[in-house]
């Protein structure tokens, strides 16, 4: 369908003429807000300040680890008082709370002379939402972390902690702030954070080179949501939100009269910057290939990037500017496209990984375009939905992985691993990754994660245009629950087997260890010494408390999704009390009524309501991915390295192998325009030395030259004056001689 076609559609489905107004009206009516409110950014900066004191005075104790705990724990707090106090404004309502005059200029009295920027946060319930998950799953991996990073107690546990506080109050302000500038300080923010925490082992170079990939690709897309901003500022003459959605009112109802054609095409622009920019943090095509890489930091920066903070930023972005989004032709068809091809690449590539960590960071890319895709097919809240559950069950595996990585001295790979939930200690581990993988591969009913995929699926079939996205999504959600289960059959069950990491620093590579019942805490015969006395590590009491308290929220994220007040379940109310709400109410309504408008007719599941019939067959799909990965992974396996899918991978032939070398997007990329860029600056550098520099040094050499050359003739000696004159007569003479003879 075209764009155009689509967008018309999109206007059939827009809430009522007066809904919009007076979603417009509440939006630039805002109230004060609590000034509460304030203390959930304000208190990661301290924490941030406390453990940059902790590293002044050489603090070498976990007191980095508990000021962090505590401040994120209270910033947490703030936001659950901020909630309440939003949730008795009544519904649609929006606070700002005011921090400080940041940035206020006005260069004459005109219209368009005056720009502001002030710190200060836009509360409504969008903002809430996101802040509740962000601050709630920081304080647990904070807490997570300070066992996990005990190893490193003293300079670089501060600097940590320093790091990851900073790292919060940056995602703060990008959620929180009440203006683009403000968002843009926290985006930028988060990026800076992302590359210290990522390059955290400074001293390894690949973590290095992740850090620096990181922060160069997303600087792509940095760019453009600058451009996006600056454009925001040109046409609606603010970058403060409630001032932008009071002012874009006329270009809707342009969009619900049917003239496309008259809505201006710099509002139309927009968007499409703004998306780009989305596509950088949140890792899309063709912006994603730093975020894998980003497993070369620590664990929990692993859980803090990918679970609920610096990627959902491009889902937040888009979530918040979605009237802007709206009135473009073009910018949520290419979300969506970009978002399905994302997600089933991304599928295709975690299939064929061995490092479970690297397998869920590849996960990560796949749900993201999950997100993108709920947002482009109408589906605002499935979208968000699938943030809120993704955000717990994905820390969860993260923070599982890494508890195995902790404990098996840096092992990741799920051929050397095999048995370890039924080793001794690991028994909460084993459960966290059981649930973890039963919500990511949407298990029927019972899983979160079942009920939010559920969403965005229904939606793509239900809106006109789209089916062929929610076909690639339902088939992406086959892959996801096969790979996810590949990493449960084979490493938390099976015969007991492990083999140590790279950090055991043993000189033979190759031992092993067997389970002898007691722990884990095996013997090999005939290997290094070195590896046979290896005993795993179990974690302590932090890392099995967080990761039991995210089992039980994994779980329980069911009930904000199915339960609420009179305004229906608590986070879709969420979600259409703000911002968002334009294409919110929409989906709701086109779940339940016909296109109209332009004669479109709701789209259906082969005749059936695709909601419903969503419930059925997302279901069956996830559960033959889990069946196939049973019966590759587990049935009949005896050893670690080898299970029956072996045997398959010579029939997929080099789909295979590619699909490994995760289709060599990265040395396509490297061919394409790291090595042009390469050639290009070396050029330009030699042009540089010897063109632009060496015509700079000439002009500072040439005068030098000529003194020197004249230096000998003014040697101070009369008769030597006296020959330079007489030769000097005697050279004029000859030239008067010449002229007039």
């Amino acid at each position: 369908m075209h764009a155009t076609s689509i967008l018309s559609t999109w206007a059939g489905l827009l809430p009522a003429q007066h809904e919009a107004a007076g979603a417009a009206a509440q939006v630039a009516g805002a109230v004060d807000g609590p000034a509460i409110a304030a203390l959930a950014p304000l208190l990661p900066l301290l924490s941030f300040v406390l453990c940059g004191l902790c590293a002044a005075f050489k603090v070498r104790s976990k007191l980095p680890a508990w000021i962090t705990v505590a401040c994120l724990a209270a910033s947490f707090a703030a936001v659950v008082a901020t909630t309440l106090d939003l949730r008795e404004a009544g519904a649609g309502s929006v606070m700002v709370t005011p921090l400080f005059d940041w940035i206020n200029y006005s260069w004459g009295t005109e219209a368009g002379q005056h720009f502001r920027a002030n710190f200060a946060f836009h509360i409504d319930s969008l903002t809430c939402l996101w802040m509740l998950f962000v601050t709630g799953l920081a304080t647990l991996i904070a807490l997570y972390a300070s066992e996990y990073m005990s190893h490193d107690v003293g300079m670089g546990y501060c600097r940590f902690f320093a790091a990851f506080s900073l790292f919060v109050f940056s995602m703060a302000c990008l959620v929180m702030g009440d203006n683009l500038v403000l968002l843009y300080l926290g985006w930028e923010g988060v990026g800076l954070c992302s590359y210290l925490l990522i390059g955290y082992f400074y001293k390894k170079p690949s973590a290095v080179a992740a850090a620096k990939k990181a922060f160069i690709v997303n600087r792509i897309g940095d760019l453009f949501l600058a451009l996006g901003i600056m454009l925001c500022w040109v046409h609606f003459g603010s970058v403060e939100y409630r001032e932008i959605f009071a002012r874009v009112g006329p270009s809707l109802e342009l969009l619900r009269e049917g003239k496309v054609d008259q809505i201006p095409g710099i509002v139309q622009l927009i968007p499409l910057l703004l998306m780009v920019g989305a596509f950088g943090k949140s890792a899309q095509l063709p912006l994603y290939v730093w975020l894998p890489d980003a497993m070369e930091g620590p664990t929990p920066v692993s859980a803090l990037i990918h679970a609920a903070t610096m990627v959902t930023a491009g889902v937040y972005l888009i979530a918040r500017t979605y009237p802007l989004f709206l009135l473009s032709e073009y910018a949520l068809p290419i979300v969506g496209w970009v978002g399905a091809l994302t997600a089933l690449l991304a599928a295709t590539i975690g299939m064929a990984q061995f490092d479970i960590k690297r397998i869920m960071a590849y996960s990560t890319v796949s749900q993201l375009g999950y997100m993108f895709c709920g947002l482009a097919v109408l589906g605002s809240v499935g979208a968000a939905a699938h943030v809120f559950t993704h955000a717990f069950f994905k820390a969860m595996l993260f923070l599982s992985c890494g508890a195995v990585m902790h404990g098996f001295a840096g092992q990741l790979d799920l051929r050397k691993l095999s048995g370890v939930a039924f080793m001794k200690g690991w028994g909460v581990v084993g459960i966290a990754m059981f649930v973890g993988c039963l919500n990511l591969a949407g298990f029927p009913v019972i899983t979160a994660g079942y009920w939010s995929k559920d969403m965005i699926l229904g939606d793509a079939f239900a809106t006109p245009g789209m089916q062929a996205i929610g076909w690639i999504l339902l088939l992406t959600a086959g892959l996801t629950a096969y790979y996810t289960f590949r990493v449960f059959f084979r490493v938390f069950v099976g015969p007991k087997h492990f083999e140590p990491g790279d950090e055991l620093h043993a000189h033979d590579d190759h031992g092993h260890g067997h389970d002898d019942g007691h722990g884990g805490h095996g013997h090999a015969a005939g290997h290094a010494p070195s590896h046979a006395d290896f005993h795993p590590h179990a974690p302590g009491w932090a890392i099995n408390l967080v990761l039991g308290i995210l089992a039980i929220a994994a779980f329980a994220a069911i009930v904000p999704l199915m339960t609420g007040g009179d305004n229906g379940p608590w986070l879709a109310s969420m979600v259409d009390g703000s911002s968002a709400k334009y294409l919110g109410v929409a989906a709701s309504q086109a779940a339940h009524a016909a296109g109209h408008g332009d004669g479109h007719a709701h789209a259906t599941f082969f005749g059936y309501d695709a909601h419903k019939a969503m419930m059925v067959v997302s279901g069956v799909v996830g559960f033959i991915g889990i069946l196939i990965a049973y019966l590759l992974h587990y049935a009949g396996r005896t050893t670690a390295a080898r299970s029956k899918a072996d045997s398959l991978l010579p029939a997929f032939g080099p789909l295979a192998t590619a699909a490994q070398h995760k289709w060599y997007v990265d040395e396509i990329y490297d061919l394409l325009i790291v090595k042009p860029l390469w050639v290009i600056s070396n050029i330009f550098a030699l042009i540089d030395k010897y063109v632009v520099d060496g015509l700079v040094d000439f002009l500072g050499w040439a005068p030098r030259a000529i003194g020197r050359s004249l230096r000998p003739s003014q040697g101070g000696e009369l008769h030597g004056y006296a020959i330079g004159m007489a030769g000097g007569i005697a050279v004029l003479v000859l030239i008067v001689l010449l002229v007039t003879f």
